[in-house]
């Protein structure tokens, strides 16, 4: 059974969590259809960004932990960072290099979480439910919420939750950072569809050199990204696109980017 949809529309690549029967829980084979899925939109050049939603009331209950907690605590890796796959939590060998937009609703527990994290612009429906409920069944996050909560919410308010693994709402993840809009449910999918078909008609590779230079910026330090921005600036100045921004600027229209 497909555990993972994948459409496209235009230049968005639709990733659907597609197992609403078991509240969107991850087996295996849901891990490896996510990866699998993230791959094809890193290796499509026709996709310039990705929406990550789920099919049915909520994006994910969590692990399926009756499935997967054996393989993890015999050190098997939640997804496998030999076969080449994009990680989908954006810790593994392989990392995306494009943008990915994530709508989460209903329960968006554990690795729902941490998927979040993982993409760069966060909309929740106003029924949205968090928990990083790990402290709860004996041991920690391992997915990347340790690394990126509390970078991105403040100390305080990720131990808060992390610590206790209490239940919060959307308005509580819209007011420490974790996401950057909140909209009524129905209205869900169309806005983060709108917002990541906005961010797919710009440039792309601009798009690309952004999240390049500011996942470098936080995760090695400013002081050596400092370095690095004239060089791609200018690198960036030289492209079709550029030239194509430019010539827009003057004709006051928007720029149609072909991503050279």
């Amino acid at each position: 059974m497909t555990r993972i949809s994948y459409d496209l529309e235009g230049n968005v690549a639709l990733i659907g969590l597609a197992r609403p029967e078991k509240r969107n829980a991850f087996d295996r084979a849901m891990l490896e259809a996510l990866a699998h899925a993230y791959t094809r939109y890193e290796e499509d050049d026709s996709a310039r960004c990705a929406l990550l939603y789920a099919h049915g009331a909520h994006f994910t209950g969590g692990l399926d932990l009756a499935s997967v907690g054996p393989e993890v605590a015999a050190g098997v890796a939640l997804f496998d960072d030999d076969n080449g796959d994009v990680d989908p939590l954006d810790v593994g060998p392989r990392r995306r290099t494009k943008p990915v937009v994530s709508a989460l609703q209903g329960y968006c527990f554990t690795i729902g979480i941490e998927l979040a994290l993982a993409t760069d612009v966060r909309i929740a429906a106003d029924d949205a439910k968090f928990s990083q409920l790990e402290v709860k069944r004996g041991f920690l996050p391992f997915g990347n919420a340790t690394l990126r909560f509390p970078a991105l919410s403040g100390w305080g308010n990720a131990m808060r939750w992390m610590l206790t693994g209490d239940i919060f709402d959307a308005a509580e993840a819209l007011r420490i950072g974790l996401v950057q809009e909140v909209v009524p449910a129905a209205e869900l999918v169309d806005r983060s569809k709108a917002l990541a078909a906005r961010i797919a008609s710009q440039a792309p590779l601009a798009v690309r050199a952004i999240l390049a230079s500011s996942r470098a910026a936080l995760e090695t330090g400013a002081s050596g990204e400092a370095g690095r921005l004239y060089p791609r600036a200018r690198e960036l100045m030289a492209t079709e696109d550029a030239e194509e921004g430019m010539r827009a600027f003057v004709e006051r229209r928007d720029g149609v980017f072909r991503g050279r």
